[in-house]
């Protein structure tokens, strides 16, 4: 008894210390707080702001699959590890070219210290969901919904915090320096990883009689051999776990295997005894099954790959353009209403917008996640329907940063996108999982991270060459602004606004496709439960 609560505290200890570690991770979506200033001092364009910015994007997407490889072969403590490293190969001589001036660090070499950054925030974070899921295997939705949500707090975080020092970007590039170091280096002494459990296990004869795979008869003698251990994972199709009406299938047993009721990519066996299938109108709805793994190159024949791939490139691209040039939008608006608007205003409105931006995210994805099990288990509704809510409020926050014209309203242009955005990010991974199931999922979900990175260049490099034309340089200063309100990124609003009702289409249809699926899978099930019935 004792051993086992020693063993409890550890794994929670553990989760704390993955939060915390997330906490440091989402220092990217910081970035417009400072990029205004840090583009003043050297004397910077917007599209040079936006390279930097967008290298930074670079490194938390298109890193994620060698840090899923990483920590799913190393353990978590070695992706916490190699973050840590990147973490300050990145902020520190960031901090230190702000210091230096104009002309002291090329733009290739601060567009790197951005990349670093970003691939120390991806490989720290994926550590910590990967520790939060091994010490609750059985709870992962729960377990890994705290660093998440210290993810998306980040932001707020280190912006509430810099409240308490001298209000200066150099200040705040110190604690973005020292935070991100300190904040990992000290939980990883925390983090406990204990090994995972095995895919497949021998099931009780109840349980068997209900799991039925298509096996070759050497798969099917290691089944049934009560000698052997777990057996290899099966080359084949799957039926999934049926509840049986006396509930002996239970919630615990759905969240080992995935926690949700069928993968769109499986289908029924039909080879199962028809038998099987009589109580198919009580089975859970959205788990993958037990042995459902498709990753790599496997992925790419699959429709429903491409369908997420550029759904998450969309959707993460309109938010991205956002998060990181919400400072200059802010700095255009209250230009054009008084160009003497002391500097100090306007770093501390942006400071304002990003907290929002964190915020909302956060409750987005507590929104997204908690609906999205609602609407699976309580309504029999698809997933896909929290990314079309995304969708529709990011189409309406296009629509206010195209009409807003006063800066105190453009707290509604970041509250709807970090909603939105927080709303996308706390349902994928599950869609990610229900479609190509839970045993490749950093694999997969850093697969998925590269659209991110093609629709972030893009839609940011817009973005910042809009600005410059519209933009005046000073021949005394050298500082470059857009005195012209709206007018200096509202073309950027009208590509974001077509690409969320893309959006929003791919989400329709995705949502027909979820649905003709299921209502397949229901009507073979009827089919074999009538013919059962018959025989």
């Amino acid at each position: 008894m004792t051993a086992h609560l020693g063993h409890k505290k550890t794994r929670l200890i553990s989760v704390i210390a993955a939060t915390v570690i997330a906490l440091a991770c989402g220092t990217n979506y910081v970035y417009s707080a400072w990029a205004p200033q840090y583009a003043q001092r050297l004397k910077l364009s917007s599209t040079q702001t936006n390279l930097i910015g967008t290298a930074g994007n670079l490194g938390m997407y298109a890193t994620g699959i060698p840090s899923g490889i990483l920590v799913d072969a190393r353990g978590p403590r070695w992706g916490v590890f190699i973050g840590t490293v990147f973490f300050a190969a990145g902020y520190y001589p960031i901090a230190k070219a702000f210091d230096a001036g104009p002309g002291v660090y090329s733009i290739a070499s601060l567009c790197l210290f951005s990349f670093f950054t970003g691939a120390g925030s991806c490989s720290a974070f994926t550590a910590a969901i990967k520790a939060a899921a091994l010490n609750f295997p059985d709870h992962r939705g729960t377990a890994t919904a705290f660093p998440l949500a210290a993810f998306g707090l980040s932001a707020f975080f280190f912006s509430t915090v810099a409240l308490a020092l001298p209000h200066d970007t150099s200040h705040f590039l110190l604690l973005l320096a020292s935070g991100t170091v300190v904040l990992p280096a000290v939980s990883f002494f925390f983090l406990s990883s204990p090994p995972s459990r095995g895919s497949y296990e021998q099931l009780p004869q109840h349980e068997s009689q209900r799991l039925h795979r298509t096996r070759s008869a050497d798969d099917r003698a290691q089944l049934h051999n009560p000698n052997t251990g777990t057996p290899q994972k099966q080359r084949t199709s799957t039926t999934f776990p049926r509840s049986s009406r006396s509930g002996s299938y239970t919630d615990d047993d759905r969240i080992a295997d995935g926690s949700e009721q069928s993968s769109l990519l499986s289908t029924p066996d039909p080879g199962s005894p028809k038998h099987d299938v009589s109580d198919s109108s009580d089975a859970p709805a959205d788990a993958p099954p037990p042995d459902l793994d498709i990753r790599g190159m496997r992925l790419l024949p699959h429709r429903e790959f491409w369908l997420l791939f550029v759904l998450l490139g969309l959707m993460c691209g309109i938010g991205l353009m956002t998060i990181n040039n919400i400072g200059g939008v802010a700095q255009a608006l209250w230009l054009s209403k008084d160009p003497e608007t002391p500097g100090s205003l306007i770093a501390n409105r942006q400071v304002l917008h990003v907290s929002i931006l964190s915020v909302m995210s956060f409750s987005g994805r507590l929104t997204s996640g908690i609906g999205s099990d609602v609407l699976v288990r309580k309504y029999m509704l698809s997933r896909f329907w929290c990314l079309f809510a995304a969708s529709v409020v990011f189409i309406c926050a296009q629509i206010a940063a195209m009409t807003i014209t006063h800066p105190t309203l453009l707290v509604l242009v970041s509250g709807l996108t970090g909603f939105a955005y927080g709303m996308l990010f706390g349902v994928y991974p599950s869609l990610v999982a229900h479609t190509f199931g839970v045993h490749g999922m950093s694999q997969n979900w850093g697969v998925m991270t590269l659209a991110p990175v093609i629709s972030g260049n893009i839609f940011n490099l817009i973005f910042g060459k809009i600005y410059d034309a519209r933009s005046v340089v000073d021949d005394k200063t050298g500082d470059r602004q857009c005195l012209q309100g709206k007018s200096c990124y509202e073309g950027a609003y009208y590509m974001t606004l077509g690409a969320s009702f893309g959006a929003m289409a791919i989400c329709l249809y995705s949502i027909r496709h979820d649905n003709a699926i299921s209502a397949s899978r229901k009507d073979k099930g009827r089919r074999k439960s009538v013919g059962g019935m018959v025989d």
